[in-house]
């Protein structure tokens, strides 16, 4: 349990930023989940939806999530 202001000011801070890297991580995995399905069915419209899972994993990248 923090005790000084400081301390509890630095696990609020925490714990937005590991909202926002679950977020970022989710939308990374979900992309390349739907890419992985798609590609066994339609290979054309995988290809389309590789530019969106690159954004996200460089998004994720950038941000320091992977």
């Amino acid at each position: 349990m923090p005790i000084t202001q400081s301390a509890k000011k630095a696990i609020r801070g925490s714990l937005k930023k590991k909202a926002f890297n679950d977020r970022r991580n989710r939308a990374m995995k979900e992309v390349i989940k739907k890419i992985e399905k798609t590609v066994k069915t339609d290979k054309a419209a995988a290809l389309k939806l590789l530019s969106s899972a690159f954004q996200a994993i460089d998004k994720a990248a950038k941000k320091g999530v992977i």
